[in-house]
């Protein structure tokens, strides 16, 4: 090689090692978010993280921008950082919105989906089955983001497009109260919702895929209601 020639380029050591905690740190922090293990509104605290990843609070600050990104996190005037509350006095609202766009993007897609469409969907829907099979929830959190993105994608509106990705972000950690309804083992016939809603975009059936996201968004939306609902009169009960 000339000396010319530019070489490729090496990272410092410290420069690799931030990208590889700040990365460490995302994923961990955006899993323990998702799954309810870091519970909303209780507190991050950059010190505590920095020690347990061992890394300066630089690469953990820079996930807390991620992740603030996302809506997973919050930083207080205080600049003080907690996991992002979840509104349930607005949930109504949410729903509301959720299952809309649910009723829309479906719509869409069978009137104007290709077949290219129809195989990005189907493999996506492949993985959730996988992922439900497994009881994987993380995964099935993901994947079924991903199913219904892609759906809203071949109804070729991206402003419909970008407001369903950012309820469906906003939604995934009431998807995961929705599998902990089930005890993380989905039963058959919700997992068969997805697979008549691509039957029903393939023959290009728009009423039939307007009705199909509309029971799907429907039995999701009554699942999390009722949950929650128990939820908090388990809790009452053991408070008295």
């Amino acid at each position: 090689m000339s000396l010319d020639e530019p070489g490729p380029v090496q990272l410092p050591d410290a420069k690799r090692k931030r990208g590889q905690g700040v990365g460490a740190v995302y994923e961990t922090l955006r899993h323990e978010i998702l799954n309810l293990t870091l519970e909303p509104g209780s507190p991050v605290d950059e010190v505590k993280l920095a020690e347990r990843f061992g890394i300066s609070r630089t690469p953990v600050r820079e996930a807390m921008v991620k992740l603030a990104g996302e809506g997973l996190v919050v930083t207080l005037p205080n600049r003080f950082t907690i996991v992002a509350p979840i509104d349930f006095p607005n949930l109504s609202q949410f729903f509301d919105a959720l299952s809309l766009m649910y009723r829309v993007t479906t719509r869409l897609a069978a009137a104007s989906r290709t077949q290219d469409d129809l195989e990005a969907i189907r493999e996506l829907q492949r993985g959730y089955t996988l992922a439900v099979e497994a009881r994987d929830v993380p995964a099935m959190i993901e994947v079924n983001r991903n199913f219904h993105v892609r759906i809203a994608q071949a109804g070729r509106n991206r402003y419909y497009t970008d407001l369903f990705s950012r309820l469906l972000d906003e939604g995934r950690r009431l998807l995961r109260l929705y599998y902990s309804s089930h005890n993380d083992a989905l039963p058959r016939v919700y997992l068969q919702e997805h697979e008549d809603m691509i039957a029903a975009i393939d023959r290009q059936d728009i009423e039939a895929a307007d009705r199909i996201a509309q029971a799907h968004a429907q039995q999701i939306v009554r699942q999390i209601q009722t949950y929650i609902t128990e939820d908090r009169r388990l809790n009452a009960d053991i408070s008295l």
